[in-house]
């Protein structure tokens, strides 16, 4: 059975009595090719283990478990567990875990099934989580590699630079805890049923921290407040989400001392100039 062929993902689902979910975000793929090459960019090998996240019918998690030592798959819809039980069927490196993977302790699981294998992660997400997903995997603070396959305009967006349209708080933090590279797109004509949307694979490196920050909350209370308003001045948009004890004068000395004009816009900011603005705020009411 080819499960990225259309007709047999079809007899397969009808067998099962299987309806897709929207609110799930369900699209299953119909061209090998995808998963083949998500899989072979991820880097996966025999010395490491995958968390998957959302295996569907079971595509990538195929080409995952040729490669990878071991791959263990969190699926949240029941009704795909014994669908998965047929096309994995004797894949005895895979281990289905049925689940919200938003619920479950990653660092927890990843110690409990990983046994000593390199951590790594690669998902097709589902387009309505990624952006919490992909945050839980950066602060699981556990992965070697994240490859996911997501809407474009996220990709996008974490890969954006400072000044352009697309950069914005989850750009910055994301490009703060890992090194983010756009692989390569896939059209929607890959998916059953179609998105309206085209999706990239990305994959995230975590790298070493790229600027000195001593107090990662506050820095990251900065970045998106500089950003909460974004069509506003950096001063505006601090002084209208920040709040007390930071007074709209603090905020505007802040600014000076960072050498930065007084009419700037959040978005020209780099991770260094929001590191040093964090830093010279905080240093005011210390």
């Amino acid at each position: 059975m080819d499960i990225c062929n259309i007709n047999d993902i079809k007899a397969l689902l009808a067998r099962h009595g299987f309806h897709f979910s929207k609110s799930m975000g369900q699209n299953f793929l119909i061209q090998s090719w995808v998963p083949e090459d998500i899989a072979a960019a991820s880097g996966a090998d025999k010395d490491c283990c995958v968390l998957e996240i959302g295996p569907g019918i079971g595509p990538l998690t195929r080409q995952l478990s040729d490669r990878a030592g071991k791959v263990v798959a969190v699926e949240l819809d029941r009704s795909l567990l014994p669908i998965l039980d047929e096309t994995l069927a004797g894949r005895d490196n895979v281990h289905i875990i049925s689940g919200d993977i938003m619920k479950l302790e990653i660092p927890a699981l990843v110690e409990e099934h990983f046994n000593a294998l390199h951590p790594m992660a690669c998902a097709n997400l589902p387009y309505n989580i990624t952006t919490p997903v992909i945050t839980a995997l950066i602060q699981a603070g556990c992965f070697e590699a994240i490859t996911v396959m997501i809407q474009r305009e996220v990709a996008l967006r974490i890969c954006a630079a400072p000044g352009s349209s697309d950069y914005g708080a989850f750009s910055v933090f994301v490009q703060y805890h890992t090194t983010p590279e756009l692989l390569f797109d896939v059209p929607n004509t890959c998916f059953l049923p179609a998105p309206k949307v085209t999706s990239s694979v990305l994959r995230m490196t975590p790298r070493p921290k790229p600027a000195e920050v001593e107090d990662e909350e506050f820095f990251f209370r900065v970045v998106r407040a500089a950003f909460a308003q974004r069509r506003k001045t950096l001063h505006n948009s601090l002084s209208a989400a920040l709040g007390a004890p930071f007074s709209r004068e603090m905020i505007a000395q802040a600014i000076e001392d960072c050498g930065l004009s007084p009419t700037i816009r959040g978005e020209r900011l780099g991770i260094s100039e929001f590191a040093l603005l964090a830093r010279t705020l905080k240093s005011y009411i210390i």
